[in-house]
């Protein structure tokens, strides 16, 4: 059976600054219909930056309040694509604005789907090493107190579960030798 879904009618039922909500209706494999919902979203973007002195590499994190959580998480540097921005040229517009950072050397570690069961949001995951402090500019509303860890208490707070935020997860488990 070829697992593809045909679409039938499509709506927009929502349509805001960073999402644009879908119902869809759709004609499944075996012939019957149903109802999707979906979250169209610009992507986004996501830095391991690695800062090393005196011969220690550590990880800059940063710790912002998710509304969504009703809490505040550590994360990776990360942010929102503008409509037709390249990724890259947004990983290095995030990292300098969130970290004050601006990095030499750059890794592409590929992309994730966040949650590709409703929505289409597609993240790109940089690795970003031999940094130089230039001094940060947050955007507007954007509240950020960062952090270094070294590499090996990151793994420990991903494995310990004290680092949730899945796109942080990604980025350390495909940027960390």
């Amino acid at each position: 059976m070829e697992l593809i879904e045909k679409t039938l009618v499509s709506k927009v039922v929502y349509d805001g600054k960073i999402i644009t909500v879908y119902k869809d209706e759709v004609e499944l494999s075996t012939g019957k219909t149903s109802y999707r919902e979906i979250v169209e979203h610009s992507g986004g973007v996501v830095i391991l930056a690695i800062r090393e002195k005196d011969g220690i590499k550590k990880v800059l994190l940063v710790k912002q309040f998710r509304y969504p959580l009703k809490q505040a998480i550590l994360e990776l540097p990360a942010g929102k694509l503008e409509k037709g921005e390249d990724p890259f040229e947004a990983a290095k517009r995030e990292l300098q604005e969130e970290t004050g950072y601006i990095a030499k050397n750059w890794q592409d570690l590929g992309y994730i789907y966040t949650s590709p069961g409703y929505s289409d949001e597609k993240l790109y995951l940089y690795k970003a090493t031999d940094l130089e402090f230039v001094g940060e500019n947050p955007d507007e509303g954007e509240i950020l107190v960062e952090y270094e860890y070294t590499i090996d208490e990151l793994v420990k707070m991903v494995k310990n579960n004290e680092i949730t935020d899945a796109k942080t997860v990604c980025a350390v488990m495909r940027g960390i030798e």
